[in-house]
C-alpha cells in the first residue's frame, strides 16, 4: 500500500512525553487515523441501516427452502 505524507500538529508536551516514552508518533498517529476510519465506516453503516432498514423477502425465504432435505 502506498504511504501519503500527511503534517499534522501535536501538543508540545505531548510530544515531548512520547519522545521520551519512546513512543513511534507516526505509527500512534497511524493507529488514531485507522480507528477513526473504522469508528466513522461503522456509523455511516448503521446510519445507513436506519435510514433503510432490511425487510423479510419472501424470495430469500424461498431459496432457504431449497437447501433442506
Amino acid at each position: 500500500m502506498a504511504s501519503s505524507r500527511t503534517t499534522f500538529t501535536l501538543d508540545e508536551e505531548l510530544a515531548r512525553r512520547a519522545r521520551q516514552l519512546g513512543v513511534n508518533i507516526s505509527a500512534a498517529a497511524r493507529q488514531g487515523v485507522t480507528d477513526a476510519v473504522r469508528t466513522a465506516l461503522a456509523r455511516a453503516d448503521s446510519d445507513a441501516y436506519l435510514r433503510r432498514p432490511e425487510r423479510a423477502d419472501a424470495f430469500w425465504t424461498d431459496a432457504e427452502a431449497w437447501g433442506e432435505p
